[in-house]
């Protein structure tokens, strides 16, 4: 029901606050859209008992509907980054890269995406002319069409210049049937490259740090790299997700109590920069929760895992590709560093807002 405060103003105090809903946080914060902890409580908590009452697999990056009996995979995405330019991308080529990724890392090839334009009154013609060329570059680039749009303007200070949001639909890559139910223990993690520099670089570049570094956005398409992946080891890959928001950890932890299995990460196999690691020593951060826009993850059966890394090594862009870390049995539901000196840790998924909006 509508409750009416003291000064009049109405309040929805429904028990979030109905039945079905688990989601008890009072108002919305910028933790709930970082991928971490916050995120999940709000979309297990409101979002999937009131939209997908009727879905018994865990939610991922994409879904796969039948239309008269084909299969279609679909995504979508929104992107908010600031600086709409950084080294190594922008908010246009991220908006066509991240949406390619999300369907690729489900195991689908982008066919067509749509884009909106949330444009901000008085944004200069030039700024928005960039992203647009720098958005069908990336289709180009990508294999994928932009087939249709939307361009909404609103108030000067109402959208820091531009949103982006996309959908796209895919085709799904034969012989690929990724499920977190289908993880094993002895199976193996798969990186395909260097962490952090896609969040590290958007941070240093807003000029809010007396930092510096030679660093640059790893945003790109994985699509030519998943493909390789398929071929070498279709029947053996048994789940993906590009570690965006919340990096390596959030993923990994996802995958965990998805699958109801324990992952080992070898902390000191895991490829970080030099200039990534140092930001992060002097920030507080932890370059496994640090956000990422051309990497993925992908757990491989052990028998397939040589096979992979091979054909990973061979894909141009896949030549840092390395295996991080194993399944267990025990402790279930966990995320385990295992340091060089045999040591462990938990690693917990992220927990609050540490970075400025990154994707």
């Amino acid at each position: 029901m509508t409750t009416v405060k003291s000064n009049g103003t109405a309040s929805l105090d429904r028990s979030l606050r109905e039945p079905g809903t688990r989601f008890k946080d009072r108002q919305i914060e910028m933790a709930h859209g970082a991928g971490g902890k916050a995120s999940r409580r709000l979309i297990e908590g409101l979002f999937a008992p009131l939209l997908f009452p009727s879905s018994s697999e865990p939610l991922g990056d994409a879904a796969t509907v039948s239309l008269n009996g084909a299969s279609i995979a679909i995504t979508t995405d929104s992107f908010v980054v600031k600086p709409l330019q950084f080294p190594g991308g922008s908010i246009g080529e991220l908006a066509v890269n991240g949406t390619v990724n999300d369907l690729a890392v489900s195991g689908a090839v982008a066919e067509s995406l749509v884009a909106t334009f949330i444009l901000e009154a008085g944004l200069p013609t030039p700024v928005l002319e960039a992203e647009v060329r720098a958005m069908a570059a990336a289709a180009q680039r990508a294999g994928v069409a932009i087939v249709a749009g939307d361009t909404k303007v609103v108030e000067h200070g109402k959208a820091d210049s531009m949103y982006i949001t996309t959908a796209g639909i895919g085709r799904p890559i034969p012989g690929l049937n990724m499920r977190a139910a289908t993880v094993r223990p002895g199976d193996k993690v798969l990186l395909s490259g260097p962490v952090g520099d896609h969040g590290v670089t958007v941070l240093l570049a807003r000029g809010e740090l007396d930092l510096a570094a030679e660093i640059s956005s790893d945003t790109r398409s994985v699509l030519p790299l998943v493909q390789a992946l398929s071929k070498a080891a279709a029947t053996g890959v048994r789940w993906m997700r590009d570690p965006t928001r919340g990096g390596v950890a959030t993923a990994l932890n996802e995958l965990a109590r998805d699958c109801d299995l324990c992952i080992n990460v070898w902390e000191d196999r895991v490829p970080v920069r030099d200039a990534v690691r140092g930001a992060c020593e002097l920030l507080g951060l932890d370059p496994l929760h640090i956000a990422n826009e051309g990497q993925f993850l992908a757990i491989i059966a052990p028998d397939c895992a040589e096979a992979a890394l091979q054909a990973m090594h061979k894909t141009p862009g896949g030549e840092e590709s390395v295996v991080i870390g194993e399944v267990r049995e025990e402790p279930r539901g966990a995320v385990l560093g295992v340091t060089g000196y045999g040591g462990t840790r938990i690693i917990d998924m992220l927990v609050g807002d540490p970075l400025p909006r990154i994707c």
